[in-house]
């Protein structure tokens, strides 16, 4: 289990559970500093799109796949913004771990957004510049590269952590 969704106080470091608090929400906090960059990197490539002359000879599948990529990135930064929102409506109300737990699950969701339009980007990348069969392997490859990655070895990570 880990520190976020541990408030027993049993992390194996000597801190109080305000203080556990305190630094899970400095850690979620990075880390959605780290989404945020990618997001942004993502979302300014799409935004740029429409304003290129080729933009024009897209077809529907190709236009269609970029109008879903660029609210998939809405809604991942929507995400990301979403514990900041959620700290100021909660801020000295002593509600931490509502708000730490929330955005722990909201964090959760954002990787997954991020993850989404990562693989969407690249289908969009790889069909328009070597055709759909290749976009549409690319994206499925990413996808089940990004499933290993972001949900499978992390769950493997946590049950050796339990069996140690």
């Amino acid at each position: 289990m880990s520190d976020v969704e541990d408030f027993t106080g049993k992390t194996g470091r000597n801190e109080t559970r305000e203080e556990q608090l305190d630094r899970n929400w400095a850690e979620l906090l990075q880390e959605l500093r780290v989404l945020q960059t990618g997001v942004q990197i993502l979302a300014g490539f799409l935004l740029t799109l429409p304003f290129q002359e080729r933009f024009e000879t897209l077809d529907d599948f190709q236009v269609g796949l970029y109008l879903v990529n660029v609210v998939i990135a809405s809604l991942t930064t929507a995400l990301i913004l979403l514990p900041v929102s959620v700290h100021r409506r909660l801020f000295r109300q002593r509600l931490k771990a509502t708000l730490v737990s929330s955005a722990d699950s909201i964090t959760k969701l954002a990787l997954g957004g991020v993850g989404m339009l990562s693989v969407g980007t690249a289908a969009l990348v790889f069909d328009v510049t070597i055709g759909r069969a290749a976009g549409l392997t690319a994206g499925g490859v990413l996808l089940a590269v990004l499933l290993v990655l972001l949900v499978l070895v992390p769950i493997r990570l946590n049950k050796r952590a339990a069996t140690e």
